[in-house]
């Protein structure tokens, strides 16, 4: 008789038919929990993404490439009136080390393959004369000095390909080789006053770029290198830096007229939320175990501020969405860009119109001071963990 074996026969499909009825409900509760996931186009050659609900996991609290062995544990800081870089040992908390750059250092950029920082130099006013200045990392000393027309910030395609030089007084995005800083390609953006900050999406599909004068945002589709949206905030309208989410959900921009960070959603391009956190919102930085993000409040609403003025420094639960604590600076101080220690004990930023930078105990908020050069900006932690950077001071992945 065939009836057992129908019956084994029908065990088999229903076990088949829940699996799949399994499978199909993980997918589903997988795509609401995080959407962006579906992109169509990922960008190609970009390394693969670990753990999708932490895009910062491989660059976690010590937890180094080997690309950066060898590196000498310092901090760089750029000063965009002095025109040079103070180099500082964490450990001692003095300056070992200065030399200039090209006019107006802007940030010190790590490259995309962790061998190089870049010192961006921006142009002077109605001139071309900006300049990209190599650091050795094991040396901590400057190559030659290479002149480009504009260079305020600079970024990398998630595959490493190419440079992204941000000349904001251009008004364009200029694609170079990331070895030599030839002209490749340069991409007009009009729509976009005061271009300056860029965060990826988790797929490396697009980039949103910050219109500091224009007062909204861009996007930015990598692959077809053109711009596919424009967005224009709802108040404040200075935006600043721009950092994503650790599970690529949203996007924060921080505005230094609104007072606070905006809440993107990258997909749709749409507004979705703020969070007030201090005077002069501007820098964004990612705690070490992307469980929290820093802010640091200039304490200005201008380009030109105050010395000792209100600043301050925001912490923000990604979970959340609230601010759970913010540090002042003691005896008042102008907190700018920067980044995070490997281990995740310290917080440097610059203060930009105290001439100093601040190293922040994270646990306490405690403040020590360092003097520095004329009106310091985008500093940089190095070595920091992480495969690769994407620019900026160090957004690594």
């Amino acid at each position: 008789m065939n009836i057992p074996g129908k019956r084994r026969g029908s065990g088999r499909t229903l076990v088949v038919l829940a699996v799949l009825a399994a499978i199909a409900a993980a997918a589903v509760i997988f795509l609401i929990r995080f959407p962006h996931w579906h992109a169509v186009r990922p960008y190609p050659g970009m390394p693969p993404v670990v753990d999708r609900s932490n895009i910062y996991g491989e660059a976690g609290r010590n937890h180094f490439s080997r690309a950066v062995a060898g590196a000498l544990e310092r901090i760089y800081v750029p000063n965009i009136r002095s025109g040079d870089v103070y180099v500082i040992d964490p450990r001692t908390l003095r300056v070992v080390d200065h030399f200039t750059t090209g006019r107006n250092a802007q940030h010190v950029v790590p490259s995309w393959d962790l061998r190089t920082l870049w010192v961006t130099g921006s142009a002077s006013t109605g001139r071309r004369d900006g300049s990209l200045t190599p650091i050795d990392p094991k040396t901590g000393k400057p190559g030659t000095i290479i002149a480009v027309p504009d260079a305020y910030n600079m970024y990398f395609t998630p595959d490493g390909r190419a440079a992204i030089v941000v000349a904001e007084a251009q008004r364009r995005l200029e694609f170079r080789d990331p070895r030599d800083m030839a002209l490749e390609d340069a991409l007009p953006v009009r729509e976009c006053d005061g271009i300056n900050h860029a965060d990826f999406a988790a797929d490396g599909s697009y980039a949103i770029f910050t219109c500091e004068f224009g007062g909204g945002l861009v996007k930015l589709d990598l692959l077809a290198r053109r711009i596919v949206g424009h967005l224009s905030l709802s108040r404040g309208r200075m935006p600043q830096d721009i950092r994503l989410a650790p599970d690529g959900s949203i996007f924060y921009v921080a505005d230094m007229m609104a007072d606070g960070v905006f809440l993107i959603d990258g997909e749709r391009f749409a507004e979705v939320g703020f969070i007030p956190t201090g005077i002069g919102a501007h820098g964004l930085v990612v705690s070490r175990d992307a469980r929290k993000l820093y802010v640091s409040n200039r304490g200005a609403h201008s380009a030109l501020g105050p010395p000792h003025g209100p600043g301050s420094v925001s912490v923000i639960d990604f979970a959340t969405r609230r601010v759970e604590r913010t540090w002042p600076i003691p005896g008042g101080g102008s907190p700018d860009m920067g980044n995070v220690s490997a281990d995740g004990k310290r917080l440097w930023l610059a203060g930009r119109f105290d001439n100093v930078v601040y190293a922040i105990d994270t646990a306490t908020g405690a403040v020590r001071t360092i003097p520095v050069g004329r009106e310091p900006h985008g500093v940089a932690v190095w070595p920091q963990p992480g495969r690769y950077s994407l620019g900026h001071t160090g957004i690594m992945r």
